[in-house]
C-alpha cells in the first residue's frame, strides 16, 4: 500500500505510563537497582547453606508392593473360574493405601521396629520440657506420660511414612524416612510385610468363618430336606397323584387320558378312511369300472374268473369272423361272457359291504372311546388342583435340595481354604527397600538454588513495586493529571513566527552530499530566484496511483522559501513515495526554522508529519514525541493539526527529558515505525546539532531515517562541519545532504577544490 493511502487511524494507542513499566524500562530499574537485589539474594543463600549444614540429614527407604489377584485356578470352584476375576480399579487402589496407613499396621510395626523409646520418635523418652511442666501444672496441658507408649509415637510415625500410588498402576510405594538409613530401609520392608500379612490373615478368617457357617447350617438343611420330601409322597399318595415313574413323571391319570385321546383319534381315521372308500367303490361299480376296484382286482376268484372272462371273448371274437350272431355257438359264448360279468359284479358288491361292515365297526368304536375320554377328563380335571399342590411341594423340595448341594460344596471348599497359606495375598512385594546411602533431606545444591532464586525474585519484585509505589529516583516520567474525555480533539500546533516571517526573495538552498572524489565543487546563482518553482528539463514518469505524492514542490504562502532543488535530490535518492527524514540545524542555519519550512513545502505534494526532537518542553499538561516514547502518552495525544497548511501535522517535544529517546532504542523504534508507515514524509527537527546531545539524539534516530539533512551556512572546509557530516554519514545507511544559502564570493565560478574534507558543494 502506497503511504500516501495509510492514515494516522492505523497508529495503535501505546500503553499509558501509569499502567506498569515497560520491558525495557524495567530491565533499566532492575540493572540501576542491583545493589537491592544482588545483597539479599547472597545474604539468603548464605542462610541456606548454613541450614544444609547444621540440619541433620534424613534418609528415606522405599519399598513397593503389587496388588493382584494370586488365588490359584485349581483353588477356585468351576463357576469362579469361569467368571473373570475384579479388576483393580483406581478406588481400590486408594482404598488399600489407607489399609496401609491404618493404625493397627502402625502399632505392630512400632512394636516390631522398637520405636518406642527411641529419641527420634518418641521425644518424652529424655523428659519433659519446663514449659511442658508450666501448661501442664496450670492446667492447660496433660501430662503426655500418661497416654499409652505407643501412642505417644503414633504421631511422628505417620510424619515420617507416605504411602502413595505409582501413577495410575496398581503399585503401591511405601516410604519411611528417618535419620538412621538401617532403621528406614528396615522399616519400610516391615510396613510391606505387614500389610501382606494382613492380607492373608483377613482370607483365612474369611475361609474359617464361612466353614463355621455353613458346618452349622449343613445339618439343619438336611433335615428340611427330608421333610419336604417326605411331605411330596404322603401328599400323592393322598391324592391319588401316582406317576408312571417314566422320564415324564406324570400323573396316571393324564397318562390315561393321553392315551385314549390317541386311540380316539385313530378309530376315527380308520372309520373316515373306511366310510370313503365304501362309498367311492359303489360309483366305480355302477360306471362299470369294477375292474379298477384294487380290492376286486386282488380277489382270487374275481382273478380267475376274469382271466375265463378274457379267454371267452377272445374265443367270441374267433368265432365272430365265420359265425353270425345268431349262431347258437355265439350266443353260448355271450351267455357264457354275461355270466362272467354277473360274478364280478356280485364279489365287487361283497367287498364293498364288507367295508361297510368294518365303518361301522369303527364307528361304534369310536363312540365308545369318546366316552371313555370325556369320563377320564372329568376325573384329570378333578386332580387338577391336587397336582398344583404337589407341584409346589415339589419346587419347595428341590429349592432345599439345591441349597443343600450349595452349602456343601461351598463348605468343602471353606475347609480346603482353613489353614494357614492356603489363601495367598492378593498382593506382593516387587522391590524391596535398600539401605540408602545417600540422604533424601536436605537436598543442600537444590535448597541453596531455590533459597537464591526466591530472595531474586522478591528483591526484584520490591524494587519494582518501591519504583512504582514511591517513585524514589525522580523518574523522568510525569504525572498528568486525569482527563475526562479522553478521545478528545488535540490542540492544533502552531509553528514559530520565525516561519511565517520568511523573505519570498530567499536564494536557492545549495546541497552538499557525499563525494565521488576529492574535490569541493562550489556554484551558486546568478540571481535570486523567482517564488515561483521551475519544472524539471525532463520530468520523470510517475505512476498513476502515486500522482499525488509526485507533485513537485512550490512554495506556500507560509514559508516562501524554494527547497525545490533538495526536494528533488531526497525523491531521487530515498524514492519518490517518501520517507523519514532527520533535518540537524545548526546555530548559524539559514533559517532556525528549516526543517518546518521543509515540511511545509512537502505538504503540497502528500501527508507529511512534522515531529520536533529537542525543541522547548511542553507544558505539564501538554504531550509530545518524548512523553510517546515514554508510554505516558498515546499517538491520538500527540500528534496535533496545523490549520495554516493541509495535510501537514505535527508533534511536539513533549515534557518528558530527551534522554529518554537514548535510554528507550525499542520504544523510539516502535514509534518511528508506526510512523512512517502512516505518512508520506516524516520531518524530524534537531537544534543544536554540534552539541553533545544533539549528537547522542541523532545516534539513536539515524538507523531509522531514509536521509539526513544538515542546515548550515558554513563553508564546506568548516571543521565543525565536516565533523557533522561525517558523524550523520557513520550513524545513517541513506544519504547526508548538506543544504543552506550560502553565497559564494565575486569571480568564483569554477569548481574548487580542497583536500581536507571529504564534502562536494553543487548548486541547486
Amino acid at each position: 500500500m502506497p503511504r500516501s493511502q495509510q492514515t494516522v487511524s492505523h497508529i495503535e494507542p501505546i500503553p499509558q505510563g501509569d499502567e506498569g513499566l515497560g520491558l525495557s524500562q524495567l530491565f533499566g530499574l532492575l540493572a540501576r537497582s542491583w545493589r537491592w537485589i544482588v545483597v539479599p539474594t547472597m545474604a539468603a543463600g548464605i542462610g541456606a547453606i548454613v541450614f544444609v549444614q547444621v540440619v541433620p540429614p534424613r534418609y528415606t527407604g522405599e519399598a513397593k508392593i503389587l496388588l493382584e489377584n494370586r488365588d490359584a485356578a485349581f483353588a477356585r470352584s468351576a463357576q469362579e473360574r469361569g467368571d473373570q476375576p475384579l479388576a483393580i480399579d483406581e478406588q481400590a487402589v486408594a482404598s488399600q493405601v489407607q489399609v496401609v496407613m491404618s493404625r493397627d499396621i502402625a502399632r505392630e510395626a512400632i512394636r516390631r521396629l522398637k520405636l518406642v523409646g527411641n529419641a527420634e520418635f518418641d521425644p518424652e523418652v529424655e523428659g519433659i520440657g519446663p514449659v511442658q511442666r508450666l501448661l501442664m501444672m496450670i492446667g492447660l496441658g496433660k501430662n503426655p506420660m500418661e497416654r499409652p507408649p505407643e501412642d505417644r509415637v503414633l504421631d511422628t510415625y505417620f510424619d515420617r511414612l507416605l504411602v502413595y500410588p505409582a501413577g495410575k498402576s496398581r503399585i503401591l510405594t511405601v516410604e519411611f524416612r528417618s535419620r538412621d538409613p538401617e532403621l528406614a530401609a528396615k522399616a519400610a520392608n516391615t510396613i510391606a510385610e505387614l500389610y501382606i500379612a494382613s492380607l492373608e490373615s483377613a482370607k483365612v478368617d474369611t475361609a474359617r468363618y464361612a466353614s463355621t457357617w455353613l458346618g452349622g447350617n449343613i445339618d439343619t438343611l438336611r433335615t428340611r430336606v427330608s421333610e419336604a420330601e417326605a411331605k411330596v409322597e404322603t401328599f400323592r399318595a393322598r391324592n391319588g397323584l401316582i406317576g408312571s415313574g417314566g422320564s415324564t413323571s406324570q400323573p396316571l391319570g393324564t397318562q390315561q387320558l393321553s392315551e385314549l385321546s390317541s386311540q380316539l383319534s385313530q378309530a376315527r381315521t380308520v372309520k373316515a378312511d373306511l366310510t370313503s372308500r365304501a362309498k367311492l367303490i359303489r360309483e366305480m361299480i355302477k360306471d362299470g369300472r369294477a375292474f379298477e376296484i384294487p380290492d376286486v382286482a386282488n380277489n382270487e376268484v374275481i382273478r380267475r374268473t376274469v382271466e375265463q372272462r378274457i379267454t371267452m371273448r377272445g374265443q367270441l371274437a374267433l368265432e365272430s369272423r365265420t359265425l353270425m350272431p345268431a349262431h347258437p355257438r355265439i350266443k353260448e359264448l355271450t351267455a357264457q361272457i354275461a355270466d362272467l360279468d354277473s360274478q364280478i359284479k356280485a364279489t365287487a358288491d361283497r367287498v364293498v359291504r364288507t367295508m361297510e361292515n368294518d365303518a361301522r365297526i369303527a364307528e361304534a368304536r369310536v363312540d365308545s372311546l369318546t366316552a371313555a375320554v370325556d369320563g377320564q377328563r372329568e376325573i384329570v380335571s378333578k386332580g387338577n388342583s391336587s397336582e398344583v399342590q404337589l407341584r409346589a411341594l415339589e419346587r419347595e423340595a428341590k429349592a432345599q435340595r439345591d441349597q443343600l448341594e450349595s452349602y456343601l460344596s461351598r463348605y468343602r471348599e471353606a475347609s480346603a481354604r482353613d489353614a494357614e497359606s492356603a489363601a495367598p495375598a492378593d498382593a506382593r512385594v516387587v522391590s524391596r527397600a535398600v539401605v540408602p546411602q545417600i540422604p533424601s533431606f536436605p537436598k543442600k545444591l537444590p535448597i541453596v538454588a531455590l533459597a537464591m532464586v526466591m530472595a531474586m525474585l522478591f528483591s526484584m519484585g520490591g524494587v519494582v513495586a518501591r519504583h512504582l509505589l514511591t517513585d524514589p529516583d525522580n523518574t523522568r516520567r510525569r504525572r498528568r493529571p486525569e482527563q475526562d474525555d479522553r478521545t478528545s480533539e488535540p490542540t492544533p500546533f502552531a509553528f514559530p513566527e520565525a516561519s511565517l516571517t520568511l523573505s519570498r526573495t530567499a536564494t536557492a538552498a545549495s546541497l552538499y552530499e557525499a563525494p565521488l572524489t576529492a574535490s569541493v565543487v562550489v556554484s551558486r546563482p546568478a540571481a535570486p530566484l523567482d517564488p515561483t518553482p521551475v519544472p524539471d528539463a525532463a520530468p520523470e514518469p510517475v505512476q498513476e496511483d502515486a500522482v499525488e505524492t509526485e507533485a513537485v514542490a512550490r512554495p506556500t504562502a507560509v514559508s516562501g522559501y524554494d527547497l525545490q532543488a533538495l526536494i528533488r535530490r531526497l525523491r531521487d535518492r530515498i524514492g519518490r513515495n517518501g520517507g523519514s527524514i532527520l533535518v540537524a540545524e545548526t546555530e548559524t542555519a539559514a533559517d532556525p526554522r528549516f526543517a518546518a519550512i521543509l515540511a511545509e513545502s512537502l505538504a503540497a505534494g502528500g501527508r507529511v508529519l512534522f515531529a520536533d526532537v529537542n525543541g522547548p518542553a511542553c507544558p505539564s499538561d501538554d504531550a509530545g514525541l518524548t512523553d510517546l516514547v515514554a508510554g505516558e502518552a498515546a499517538f491520538l495525544d500527540v500528534i496535533r493539526s496545523v490549520p495554516s497548511v493541509r495535510r501537514l501535522h505535527a508533534i511536539p517535544r513533549g515534557f518528558v527529558d530527551c534522554d529518554i529517546l537514548i535510554e528507550e532504542p525499542e520504544a523510539v523504534a516502535i514509534a518511528l515505525d508506526a510512523l512512517a508507515q502512516s505518512y508520506d514524509w516524516v520531518v524530524y527537527r534537531l537544534g543544536e546539532a554540534h552539541s553533545q546531545e544533539a549528537r547522542d539524539l541523532l545516534a539513536a534516530m539515524a538507523g531509522r531515517m531514509d536521509a539526513i539533512v544538515i542546515a548550515s551556512d558554513k563553508i564546506a572546509e568548516d571543521a565543525d562541519l565536516v565533523s557533522l557530516y561525517t558523524f550523520a554519514e557513520q550513524a545513517c545507511a541513506g544519504p547526508v545532504l548538506v543544504a543552506g544559502e550560502h553565497a559564494p564570493t565575486t569571480g568564483e565560478s569554477a569548481p574548487a577544490e580542497s583536500s581536507e574534507t571529504g564534502l562536494r558543494l553543487s548548486a541547486a
